[in-house]
């Protein structure tokens, strides 16, 4: 799966959320900061296309589009090329990295509980987290 540009990103953040969509309604729903021209926006949605990101439904001249590719399906790609680059390959040095780095002491905890459960089965008080 190829990667994507950021602006393709949010445009695809955008066509996940609307399910399907036309150019108008992608562009009302990207942020204020200016919006960006419907050409710019169309063009975009054309390359996503050809990347197979990207379906439609034609009426006429118009077109309507929807993702081909889930937000799941994206993100596990998006994850593995991050281990690739940049934790050779090792979910245990990305996740030292975030414990070390980015994770809260309740983030911490939370993983801590994560892991104990999917070893152990849930706590016997039955306390989902």
């Amino acid at each position: 799966m190829e990667e994507l540009t950021k602006t393709e990103e949010r445009i695809m953040q955008a066509l996940w959320k609307l399910k399907k969509a036309f150019i108008k309604d992608v562009i009302d729903h990207l942020p204020d900061d200016p919006k960006p021209p419907y050409n710019t926006i169309s063009s975009v949605v054309r390359i996503l296309e050809r990347k197979g990101y990207v379906g439609f439904k034609a009426y006429g001249k118009t077109y309507e589009y929807f993702p081909l590719i889930s937000k799941m399906e994206y993100r596990a790609s998006s994850l593995k090329r991050m281990l690739a680059q940049y934790f050779d390959d090792s979910p245990t040095a990305l996740v030292s990295f975030m414990v070390e780095e980015t994770l809260s002491q309740r983030e911490k905890q939370q993983l801590l509980d994560l892991l104990h459960d999917s070893e152990n089965g849930p706590k016997p008080d039955g306390d989902a987290h």
